[in-house]
């Protein structure tokens, strides 16, 4: 979801999405996941060197500012001792080592992508982009990002090599469920002349999905709605997200303080009837015999939250013959004749 910090100027992402239970399944993206694939490019003295590529194929939800986190168990005893394109957030307890000291000690290591911009030594191909990942179905030569870790105390082999387990992914909010990892068929690269295939040494993937209910189990979004043959609104029901912190929502008096201190402490969602963090507004401008015409408008109302990309998915019967869109770039998902919730 991206929006603007002003509530009544959008620049921002949006999903209207429905989804049929609490596992991580959308009918409007039933095969969607964020794949994390490890490939083992070489081995060394105590361990190996992997690069780690998560991939987004989601059709429409992007990995958003500020970004997305990474985790996992390790099996054994294993240590990182450097890493490109990403950084791990502690180093954990490596005072057993003397005078050649690990990058990380941590037993479950917590990793983030690192910011645009770093020196090029510390790059990797696909990195390096504050852990924003835009979707599949938007840009997929950009929905990719990668890092590379060098690993110790592993074994050497794949025979010897254990998985890590417990996969965990922030993105950059809860919601997402990872697999146990899989050893896979090893990636085939092409050298850059395009004459010569090399192959990964050893490469295991872990399959992320997306449920809303896991990320809030209440709703994010309301809907209202308005037609040019009625000066009727009907608006979003009341405490349409819930009302429990409307103690705690900032008024029309505090608006200009709040946002003009730029401050990120204390209460960001504005007051409304509805206390939902975005808005909806469905307004039918024509209604021919032959063809109608809505214009949809997205009102944010959260003033902490500030994002680049936006993606407005609606699903509805007619939609399947859609003649023009205006101002917005239009793409068809996967057309399913029923839905059952």
């Amino acid at each position: 979801m991206v929006f603007n910090t002003y509530a009544h100027l959008v620049s921002s992402v949006f999903f209207i999405v429905l989804f049929a239970h609490a596992e991580a399944y959308d009918p409007l993206d039933p095969t969607g996941n964020i794949t994390i694939k490890w490939d083992v490019i070489s081995w060394t003295a105590d361990g190996y060197t992997a690069t780690v590529t998560m991939t987004n194929y989601q059709m429409y939800r992007h990995i958003m500012s500020p970004g997305w986190t990474m985790g996992w168990t390790w099996a054994k005893k294993e240590v990182i001792w450097a890493m490109l394109g990403a950084e791990a957030t502690e180093q954990g307890d490596c005072s057993k080592y003397k005078g050649n000291i690990p990058y990380c000690c941590e037993k479950k290591p917590t990793i983030v992508d690192l910011l645009p911009g770093v020196p090029y030594n510390q790059q990797v191909a696909n990195c390096c982009k504050g852990g924003v990942v835009p979707s599949w179905g938007q840009d997929p030569s950009a929905a990719i990002s990668s890092f590379q870790l060098t690993v110790g105390s592993s074994g050497t082999s794949s025979k010897t090599v254990k998985l890590p387990t417990n996969f965990t992914l922030h993105g950059p909010g809860p919601g997402y469920t990872c697999s146990q990892p899989v050893i896979v068929t090893p990636t085939r690269f092409l050298t850059s002349d395009g004459r010569r295939q090399t192959q990964a040494l050893m490469t295991w993937n872990a399959v992320c999905t997306y449920s809303q209910i896991l990320a809030s189990p209440s709703p994010t979004c309301c809907v209202s709605m308005s037609s040019f043959y009625n000066s009727t609104i009907v608006t979003c029901p009341t405490c349409a997200c819930g009302c429990q912190n409307r103690d705690n929502c900032i008024t029309d008096s505090t608006i200009q303080s709040i946002v003009g201190a730029n401050t990120t402490n204390g209460p960001l969602l504005q007051c409304t009837q509805h206390m939902c963090p975005i808005r909806v507004h469905w307004h039918v401008k024509l209604n021919y015999v032959s063809y109608w015409r809505v214009k949809m408008s997205i009102t944010n109302f959260n003033y902490g939250l500030n994002y680049t990309q936006w993606t407005l998915v609606v699903q509805h019967p007619n939609l399947n013959n859609v003649t023009q869109v205006f101002s917005f770039n239009y793409q068809p998902l996967m057309p399913y004749k029923s839905t059952t919730f």
